[in-house]
């Protein structure tokens, strides 16, 4: 690909991006300053912890910045009554979109019903267009590609505007392979949804590779922040810095 056609790429790419700040010491001075960021680089939507969710919103009054927030996290709990309730919360605090975590372990052990009843029930809450529900996988803790497979029908059956992969939380977070098995689920699925790969992806050439994935397996004009989202705390810089010409593409960073 060329410089130019690169820098197209990385420019779309910040478009695309959820500003994540989703560290365990996270503070009101760090989403003030997460939120600053938002609004200069004109990034699809921060994510955060339901605890900062009003502040963002405070923050985020006045721009096109979505405030998206997790439940059940990281952890994957299979509560749903515990789920809905921290999307009530959310949404009254003023969150757009809701990452929620698919009970993975439940699905490991043979039980689909959990991840089901879970995901849809947090999706009867979700009033779309304006509000988004996006299904976190894990797909680095699923055994292989069947059950990234399996995980994904199910998230989609269940209500999901988006699956995304990881929490970032785990060991394996992103990898080509996995979004690969998403994009070729979501291609089957006769409604829209879309993919946000997460967790791991810290540079340019990185970013890329999960854009040439979706184009190729959805066509040219189907990445759009309705369909495609890189969830990353620390891509932002990585993409302004290439595109202003200071630091080469790739980082050393794992995909």
């Amino acid at each position: 690909m060329a410089g130019a056609d690169r820098v197209t790429e990385a420019r779309l790419a910040l478009g695309l991006l959820d500003l994540t700040d989703l560290s365990d010491d996270a503070t009101v001075a760090d989403i003030d300053a997460l939120c600053a960021k938002a609004v200069e680089s004109r990034v699809a939507a921060v994510c955060v912890w339901p605890r900062f969710v009003a502040q963002a919103a405070s923050a985020l009054i006045d721009s096109a910045v979505r405030i998206a927030t997790v439940v059940n996290f990281p952890a994957g709990g299979e509560d749903a009554h515990e789920a809905v309730d921290e999307t009530v919360a959310a949404l009254a605090d003023g969150a757009d979109e809701i990452d929620v975590v698919l009970p993975y372990r439940a699905l490991l052990g043979g039980d689909l019903d959990t991840p089901r009843r879970l995901v849809a029930a947090v999706s009867e809450l979700i009033e779309r267009p304006r509000h988004l529900l996006k299904v976190i996988l894990e797909t680095g803790e699923l055994r292989d590609q069947d059950t990234i497979a399996l995980a994904a029908r199910i998230a989609i059956e269940s209500g999901a505007d988006f699956i995304k992969t990881s929490t970032g939380k785990t060991p394996v977070s992103a990898t080509p392979e996995a979004a690969r098995t998403m994009l070729d689920v979501i291609r089957a699925t006769s409604r829209p949804v879309g993919i946000k790969p997460s967790g791991g992806i810290r540079d340019v050439d990185a970013a890329l590779v999960y854009l040439g994935l979706a184009r190729d397996a959805m066509g040219s004009g189907w990445i759009s922040p309705r369909t495609f989202r890189f969830g990353a705390s620390g891509l932002r810089d990585a993409l302004l810095a290439f595109i202003h010409g200071d630091e080469p593409a790739a980082a050393g960073s794992e995909y």
